[in-house]
């Protein structure tokens, strides 16, 4: 300011000594001079509130960048092989209850499978529901579980059964939205998205009437959420959180989550995305890989061909995050189509054993251990028939599994390998090696119904140990055995779907 009054004396200065002499219009040129250096000093000034603002909001930019560089998580080291089984309490068994379905674990042990992630198990509203049993993705009370699936004690006697067979349990986390029954809507209207007549409304363009969209302006809403997922860890210890729709809810409100989980425990977390890189910076360890889903389909229909699955196996991810890769899961099987009609009996095995070897995290849903042709209803009981199926892969399953457990050149994020392909000069056929501190898996695996012929000179030799061979359905061979029993290490014809797991 005093800078400001000095400039100003001296331009009045200036301009009386001009009015002097020259007499002609003296007045208006005295004005307009001093209007003038008054502008000039209010827009020097302007300029330099601009540029302290812009450093302030660099500086500010700065420190958040810092803060969130500092908040670095990491998935729990328990995780590195994980081979993920989702389950659908409600239709794995008759009885569709926890205690029913705990007497199965070992069922899921001996195929090899170490983390659960459990549908969701909390109340089911009933205003608005879905169907006669209602969606498990409308939920009434998130610290209650579903009378339907037994009480709180069984399902922590569930818990407690998988981590004492070394697995561990995801839940099914909804925080998009909550069922109309929810007491949250009485209590606290203002935790929920209103229209202009105040009106609470569901997720807009979802088509999912059943359920109330939530509003993450609200943070007292944010709080008792991140309350709820840290009450289901601190009282039943489970392990980690899928949680649905995960670019329906900001990105800052699961790294808020994230942070506070992990103050009690390391956890697991899969997002439900494959858009929002973003999730992986922090909040999450992985997402899904439904365009591979995509991809893979169209390879076993014929309608691309096996070297443009590459594309669809990213590895360019934050460090340590990684995919889910799956060839099922609820929201396919009971809309758009079965494992069967997605890829056929024919061609399952080998896109079973592609998916336990690529990077990223393979993942089995209910049902699909036996090649379940089946649509399981959504919304009503529809309970798994294990003897309706002519098909069983729980042995192969299980043999993938003990190569992945086995070999840290296939486990996930920095723990494992990168894929490094080799071009057999064939479309159809993919091969590629992964290597991890001396240790080296190779897959070759024609993913067409035709033969095809690839040249693995370069890639095998005669010495090179084979654990796992096989082709259609049923057709496998687990004894070890060498490339040179085969004829690998040079021009070879493969059988449709047939496919060769290689230890160096």
């Amino acid at each position: 300011m005093k800078k400001r009054l000095i400039s100003l004396l001296l331009a009045v200065t200036m301009v009386f000594a001009t009015a002097c002499t020259d007499q002609k219009n003296p007045a208006p040129e005295a004005e307009s001079a001093v209007e003038e250096t008054v502008e000039a000093e209010e827009a020097e000034e302007s300029a330099e509130a601009a540029s302290d603002e812009t450093e302030a909001a660099e500086e500010t930019a700065a420190e958040t960048a810092e803060e969130t560089a500092e908040r670095v998580s990491e998935q729990p080291e328990w995780a590195k092989d994980a081979v993920v089984y989702e389950v659908n309490i409600r239709q794995y068994t008759a009885a569709g209850t926890f205690d029913a379905f705990a007497e199965r674990l070992d069922t899921l042990v001996d195929m090899g499978v170490n983390v659960l992630w459990i549908m969701p198990i909390y109340p089911i509203s009933l205003k608005n529901r879905s169907g006669h049993l209602g969606s498990y993705y409308s939920i009434t009370d998130y610290r209650e579980v579903n009378p339907e699936f037994g009480d709180k004690d069984s399902f922590k006697a569930l818990v407690d059964a998988a981590h004492e067979k070394g697995m561990y349990i995801m839940l099914d986390w909804v925080a998009n939205h909550t069922g109309w029954d929810s007491a949250w809507i009485t209590d606290h209207p203002d935790w929920y998205t209103q229209d202009a007549n105040r009106n609470i409304i569901s997720p807009e363009n979802m088509g999912w009437p059943d359920v109330a969209d939530l509003n993450y302006d609200n943070y007292d809403m944010r709080a008792e959420m991140i309350e709820c997922m840290k009450y289901w860890v601190e009282n039943f210890d489970v392990d980690g959180f899928r949680c649905d729709y995960a670019t329906g809810v900001p990105q800052d409100f699961w790294e808020d989550a994230r942070e506070a989980l992990e103050a009690i425990k390391p956890v697991y977390m899969l997002a439900e995305d494959n858009m929002v890189v973003g999730l992986l910076d922090y909040a999450f360890d992985m997402n899904y890989n439904w365009d591979l889903y995509d991809a893979m389909v169209g390879v076993a229909k014929g309608m691309k061909t096996a070297d443009k699955l590459r594309l669809y196996v990213p590895e360019k991810y934050p460090e340590g995050t990684y995919s889910l890769n799956f060839m099922d899961n609820h929201d396919k099987n009971s809309y758009e189509r079965t494992i069967m009609g997605g890829f056929g009996s024919d061609a399952l095995p080998a896109f079973f054993t592609y998916m336990f070897m690529i990077p990223g995290v393979p993942m089995i849903y209910t049902g699909d251990e036996i090649g379940l042709d089946h649509a399981i209803a959504f919304t009503s009981k529809d309970a798994v028939r294990w003897d309706s199926s002519e098909y069983d892969y729980r042995e192969l399953l299980g043999h993938l599994a003990t190569i992945r457990h086995e070999n840290p050149a296939l486990y996930s994020g920095t723990y494992g390998g990168k894929a490094e392909y080799f071009d057999s000069g064939s479309k159809n056929i993919v091969a590629f090696s992964r290597e991890k501190d001396g240790n080296v898996i190779k897959l070759i695996v024609n993913l067409c119904k035709r033969d095809s012929t690839g040249n693995f000179a370069d890639f095998v030799s005669d010495d090179s140990k084979v654990i796992l061979h096989g082709c259609t359905s049923g057709n496998y061979d687990f004894e070890e055995t060498t490339a040179g029993e085969y004829d690998l290490s040079g021009e070879v014809t493969l059988a449709p779907w047939e496919f060769f797991v290689i230890s160096e």
